[in-house]
């Protein structure tokens, strides 16, 4: 099919390419959060039920380093892509790692599980950022209120994907075994495969590979991925074969340091190397406190899979339609998919409520709404304190009530302030240093994930210690969300007129 013919097709009146990335992007998201809600669960249970019978902290120290990387790869994932092979060549190859990584999952020893891990991170490293980068494109000479909406569409089926993996991996790893989820999600990502590559010439040129590369320069960066691939194979290796005596804690503490240095190395020499004018010093200033507040929210929320995953498990009542499941009870999975249904049901209240308030001049900048996302999720967490509380006081477990609200506070949280940094980075970066202000948000959100992983790990430990637990994530959410909401006039003048 020609180009020509590719560029009349409609998805919803859109471009037909926005289907092939609807559903690639919906097959990763279920294979992504298929795997996500069961890997805590299968790393804690005993042995004898299927699992590998290590304690909490280890597995949330695993847990938070395969998240971290996940996000921490879509880095070099663009590299590659605006390099090498091109955006499409990055979503092929990078599904392709994806179900391999699941299938290794789902096959055998630590060793292999490990491994499983990372060649799964290093897939989703290079899918996840450049099949929006191909949305993008599909809508290069668009109108922007256009646009915009492709991406709505789009982020449907990021949701539906994070909803439904749950329901389907979640209650296959429970209920027949934590492998089987594993290889349904695997599964899952070759299905999205097949669609893409069968659907894929509805793209036309859209995420080709780049042109305006000279063969030397495409040999050097070749060269550069060779060297880090080999690296990071033989640490690999060495680990796996235990030669390399570390802890995965320790790993985690270490990546964790790598981050924040990262991270510190690189706005400082922005500030004060970067030749930037004050405007534009202020803005990075700004950039500097949504990092800081991303990764903040992200420690909290994406104890999803950690924390909230062991509650639901352990201390949360789930006999409602028991009678259909081993045990009496409903896989604690399905909770997974809570955020997502939230998602769906709140992001047109969200839209309608920002364009309302815009129209009479009421519309909240953004530091505002960063101040009210975090606030909002600290107090999900005082939901939980309440919840354990009232276990230690009568014992048992508690009703499903405690989580479905926890759930709603940060799904509230993460639509006040996941779109709207993702947003403004883009706004307030520098022209010469956008690509890499993007990446450094991406380091945020895996900075977040890790400590999300390592807090999850010594909080599911002991009931009796959850209280205070959950008082210090609540004081870390309300606190820096009230500071950030005082602020908030000074950050919104170092914006600079940008809304």
């Amino acid at each position: 099919m020609t180009d020509a013919t590719a560029s009349t097709a409609t998805f919803l009146g859109h471009p037909r390419g926005l289907a092939t990335l609807f559903f690639t992007e919906f097959f990763e998201r279920f294979s992504y959060y298929g795997m996500r809600a069961l890997l805590v669960l299968f790393l804690t249970a005993e042995v004898a039920k299927g699992g590998l019978g290590v304690d909490n902290a280890t597995a949330g120290a695993i847990y938070g380093l395969y998240a971290a990387g996940a996000y921490l790869f879509c880095v070099p994932g663009g590299w590659i892509a605006d390099r090498l092979i091109g955006q499409r060549q990055c979503v092929w190859y990078g599904g392709i790692l994806i179900a391999i990584g699941n299938v290794l999952l789902a096959l055998g020893p630590m060793s292999i599980f490990y491994a499983g891990l990372l060649v799964t991170a290093l897939g989703t490293g290079l899918l996840k950022p450049n099949v929006s980068a191909v949305v993008g494109e599909l809508y290069a000479n668009a109108p922007g209120e256009r646009r915009d909406a492709g991406f709505s569409i789009f982020y449907v089926g990021i949701n539906l994907g994070a909803m439904i993996a749950p329901l389907v991996s979640g209650t296959v790893g429970e209920t027949i075994g934590y492998r089987w989820g594993f290889l349904s999600a695997g599964i899952a990502m070759m299905i999205g495969l097949v669609q893409y590559r069968l659907t894929e010439h509805y793209l036309g040129a859209a995420g080709n590979a780049p042109k305006d590369q000279t063969v030397t320069a495409r040999a050097a960066n070749v060269r550069w991925l060779i060297l880090g691939a080999l690296t990071l194979a033989v640490l690999s290796a060495l680990f796996a074969a235990g030669i390399i005596h570390v802890s995965v804690q320790q790993l985690a503490e270490w990546f964790n340091r790598f981050m924040v240095g990262l991270a510190v190395l690189f706005f400082g020499s922005v500030l004060l190397f970067g030749g930037l004018s004050t405007v534009e010093k202020k803005r990075v200033v700004v950039i500097i406190v949504f990092f800081l507040c991303a990764a903040l929210f992200w420690a909290g929320f994406e104890q999803a899979g950690s924390t909230l995953n062991l509650f639901a498990r352990d201390l949360t009542d789930r006999s409602l339609l028991g009678s259909y499941f081993e045990a009496h009870e409903h896989p604690a999975t399905w909770y997974q998919s809570i955020n997502s249904v939230f998602i769906i049901l709140l992001s047109p209240f969200f839209a309608w409520l920002w364009v309302t308030l815009g129209r009479r001049n009421l519309d909240p900048s953004a530091p505002l709404k960063f101040g009210l996302g975090l606030a909002s999720l600290g107090l999900g967490f005082m939901v939980l304190i309440f919840a354990a509380n009232l276990i230690i006081a009568h014992g048992g477990k508690v009703g499903p009530q405690w989580l479905l609200l926890t759930y709603l506070l940060h799904t509230t949280g993460e639509l006040c302030l996941s779109p709207i940094g993702l947003s403004n980075v883009t706004k307030l970066a520098p022209p010469r240093f956008k690509s890499q202000m993007m990446g450094l948000w991406f380091l945020g959100t895996a900075l977040g994930n890790l400590a999300a992983g390592q807090i999850g790990g010594r909080i599911g430990s002991d009931v009796t210690t959850m209280p205070a637990e959950f008082l210090h994530m609540t004081l870390i959410g309300v606190i820096s969300g009230g500071i950030v909401l005082l602020l908030s006039p000074i950050f919104k003048r170092w914006m600079g007129g940008i809304h």
